[in-house]
């Protein structure tokens, strides 16, 4: 463990000003934590998160103006084209409650690393903000129920046909190896269970993942996961 590594660099965006506050709070009280910003809104937000370049942004779904979506599709996409300015995208973890899931599926679509209800305990909340900074998808129990929900339930023949065919065509730019770490990811595998599925190293499948991000053009497995199984509706 390194203990000259650098805490973790926070944005906090809500426009409710005492949560802001009390996640603070919560945030600063930990060595490996800081809060670097805070936002009201979501295009505050992109303006800061430019400025500050924070490791993880955690990010309130519905805001006047520009929203939490808009805000993270944003965010994320300056940081893509910026790539080469920037040692790695934020990686940005929605707050909800439970009447704004519709929007947190989109919101994983767009590249958020995962979500946490509001109503969380402040360790919940520690606990993912650190989790998200390494990478690590992030979905609060209480509402992933929720979430599949929205990810599975009945659309339009019209518009299930419409995002099959947008995920089939975006996966068929991938090789046969590309595929297999897809679905693979898609399954909830991590990189030893892969290259054990596949009997290949598991440096080969950072770098099959890897090309995954480029091919793809997204910022995290659950986007991988969410377009194999988009495919496969």
């Amino acid at each position: 463990m390194d203990s000259e590594r650098k805490p973790v660099r926070v944005v906090i965006v809500d426009d409710d000003q005492l949560v802001r506050m009390a996640l603070r709070l919560v945030i600063d009280g930990e060595p490996d934590l800081t809060v670097v910003a805070e936002a009201a809104d979501g295009n505050a937000a992109v303006i800061v998160v430019d400025e500050q370049r924070p490791d993880v942004v955690l990010m309130d779904v519905r805001m006047p103006g520009l929203d939490g979506l808009g805000a993270t599709r944003e965010i994320l996409a300056r940081a893509t084209r910026e790539i080469l300015a920037r040692a790695a995208p934020p990686r940005v973890l929605m707050l909800t409650t439970f009447d704004s899931d519709d929007l947190v599926l989109g919101a994983l679509r767009a590249g958020a690393l995962g979500f946490v209800l509001k109503d969380t305990p402040p360790q919940g909340i520690l606990d993912a903000v650190r989790a998200v900074a390494d990478g690590s998808p992030v979905l609060s129990p209480a509402a992933t129920a929720r979430v599949i929900a929205a990810a599975t339930g009945p659309l339009s023949s019209h518009a299930r046909d419409s995002t099959r065919r947008a995920a089939r065509e975006r996966l068929s730019a991938l090789t046969e190896r590309e595929h297999e770490t897809a679905r693979a990811i898609a399954d909830g595998l991590g990189n030893p269970e892969i290259a054990q599925r596949l009997n290949i190293s598991v440096a080969t499948v950072k770098a099959h993942t890897g090309s995954l991000f480029s091919k793809l053009a997204v910022q995290n497995r659950v986007q991988i996961a969410l377009l194999v199984r988009d495919a496969e509706e």
